[in-house]
């Protein structure tokens, strides 16, 4: 085994690439389960997402339109999970996993047309000076928008959820949504534009999967991304921070795996390939057993207005 061959660099520089859609997914299942609804139905929402703005992006050689389009794509299909929980009360365990299956067949579906064929390459943001900053330089001013954007996405959910009126009132649906709807808050309102921002935050991871990552489509792309999200807010106890966390432990432990691989360590390939979900869970619990859960009061639970 050669480990002269990893550059720490490099492996840092990737890490944050590894874990952008994830915690994309990540962030924007928190906002839903902090109001009180719980979407097993990420994973569909991401490819959904993944093929919708690749074949966008394919179409108009724009990337950026494509990641617009994922995030309108992943939004419209979490509307079929609001609409089936918020209005038709159906069970939230179960549409979330249907939700899933069909944002699987619909993107084979789209996909099929484009297998094979190459994504245009979204360009990285050169930043005067401090791109040509050593060791720091590559390592955070080295990235295309939507790394930052995702960085920018989680100092903002801390706000909002903690300092501004609108998270004050998505925290108290989340809580009690009985005693939110007696002082006069829209639940149903409320929870569908949560519902909505986890789509488009799912479909943007999914889009970066398929526009940057790995920048072309193969059928089931995301490859259980969206369940590792879901893993992550709960095991994070619904918090900014720690969502940030395990997102980049796995994308860490993902991109040293496969440097080790490319250094022949002598562990079978698939003990090696199972290592970033394995670790990712065992970390998170650790963390998790020693703070407080801030599982929100009403999370899973159907909300109907009785006056």
């Amino acid at each position: 085994m050669d480990l002269s061959s990893i550059n720490p660099i490099l492996l840092i520089a990737s890490l944050m690439v590894a874990a952008t859609p994830i915690l994309l997914a990540a962030i924007g299942e928190m906002v839903v389960e902090k109001a009180g609804v719980l979407n097993l139905g990420v994973e569909g929402m991401m490819i959904t997402g993944a093929v919708v703005g690749f074949a966008i992006g394919v179409n108009t050689g724009s990337p950026a339109l494509g990641f617009i389009a994922a995030a309108l794509g992943g939004a419209a299909v979490s509307m079929l999970f609001g609409v089936l929980t918020q209005y038709l009360l159906s069970n939230q365990v179960a549409t979330g996993l249907g939700l899933t299956l069909f944002g699987l067949g619909l993107s084979a579906l789209i996909g099929k047309p484009y297998e094979g064929m190459k994504s245009p390459v979204l360009q990285k943001l050169d930043i005067p000076v401090l791109s040509d900053l050593p060791v720091v330089g590559p390592i955070l001013f080295g990235h295309d928008p939507v790394v930052y954007l995702s960085l920018i996405l989680v100092v903002l959910v801390w706000y909002g959820l903690k300092f501004s009126r609108a998270g004050l009132i998505l925290r108290a649906v989340g809580e009690n949504h009985e005693a939110a709807h007696a002082l006069g808050y829209k639940v149903i309102r409320v929870r569908l534009m949560a519902i909505a921002f986890g789509g488009a935050c799912a479909g943007l991871g999914g889009a970066y999967i398929s526009l940057v990552r790995v920048p072309q489509w193969v059928e089931g792309l995301t490859a259980g991304a969206g369940w590792i999200a879901l893993a992550i807010v709960v095991f994070a106890s619904w918090r900014p921070w720690r969502v940030l966390l395990g997102a980049y432990l796995f994308g860490g432990v993902s991109v040293l795996q496969l440097n080790l691989q490319a250094a022949g360590l002598a562990i079978p390939v698939e003990y090696l390939s199972m290592s970033p979900y394995v670790i990712t869970i065992v970390v998170l619990v650790f963390i998790s057993a020693r703070g407080q859960h801030g599982a929100p009061g009403s999370l899973g639970r159907s909300f109907h207005a009785s006056g």
